[in-house]
C-alpha cells in the first residue's frame, strides 16, 4: 500500500504531512516515490517551489508540467531557472516552442519547451532534438503529457490545479510525482523545507 503524499502549505510554520483527498498522480509500474503535494497561494510561492525543486534536478532530468491555462507552469519554470542559475529571462516559449537557457554557474542548461501547439506525439517533437539535449540538460516540457514520455522512463511529473472560470483565486494545488529509477530514492518531501 502506498504511503500518503506529503502536503505542504508554504508560509505556514509547522505544516504537517496529511493524506491527499484525491490522487491526480499518473500511475506507472515504475513509479515508486511518494508524491509531494503543496498548496501554493501566490506567484511568489510558486517561484519558491521552483527554486527548491531545482535543487533536486541534474543533467538528464525530464520535467513534465501539466495544468490549466494560467495555472503557473511558466512561473514554476522561472523558479527552476533561478534555482539552476541559468541565463536569460524564463518566459513562455509558446510561439517559439523551445528555448535553451545556458547555465551561468557551470550547471546544466535548461531547455524549456511548450508543447501546447504541437498535436502529435514524439514524432512531432523530434525536430526539437530533445533526445539529443536530454543527457546534458534539464528539460522542462509544458503540456507534455502524451507527447514526450517516450524520451525516458525517468521523469518528474508536475500537475498544477487552479480554480477555473471567472476568478481571481491565486491558490494552486501542486502534485509532484517522480517516475522511474532516477526518482526511486529521491525524497520529494524536502520540497517543503
Amino acid at each position: 500500500m502506498e504511503a500518503p503524499a506529503a502536503r505542504y502549505v508554504p508560509g505556514e510554520p509547522g505544516a504537517v504531512p496529511t493524506s491527499p483527498t484525491s490522487s491526480s498522480s499518473p500511475s506507472s509500474p515504475s513509479s515508486s516515490v511518494t508524491p509531494f503535494e503543496a498548496v501554493v497561494q501566490s506567484p511568489e510561492q510558486m517561484l519558491e517551489l521552483g527554486r527548491r525543486l531545482a535543487k533536486l534536478l541534474r543533467p538528464g532530468d525530464l520535467v513534465m508540467l501539466n495544468g490549466e491555462l494560467g495555472a503557473g507552469k511558466t512561473t514554476l519554470t522561472r523558479g527552476l531557472g533561478e534555482g539552476l542559475g541559468v541565463r536569460g529571462a524564463v518566459t513562455s516559449p509558446t510561439f517559439v516552442i523551445a528555448r535553451v537557457h545556458p547555465s551561468l554557474v557551470e550547471g546544466p542548461p535548461l531547455v524549456h519547451v511548450d508543447a501546447y501547439r504541437l498535436g502529435g506525439g514524439l514524432d512531432e517533437m523530434e525536430d526539437l532534438d530533445l533526445d539529443v539535449s536530454l543527457p546534458d540538460s534539464v528539460i522542462v516540457v509544458e503540456w507534455g503529457e502524451g507527447k514526450v514520455e517516450e524520451l525516458t522512463d525517468d521523469r518528474l511529473h508536475v500537475v498544477i490545479h487552479r480554480a477555473v472560470g471567472d476568478t481571481t483565486d491565486e491558490v494552486r494545488h501542486v502534485t509532484v510525482t517522480g517516475l522511474g529509477e532516477r526518482w526511486a530514492s529521491v525524497e520529494l518531501g524536502v520540497l517543503s523545507a
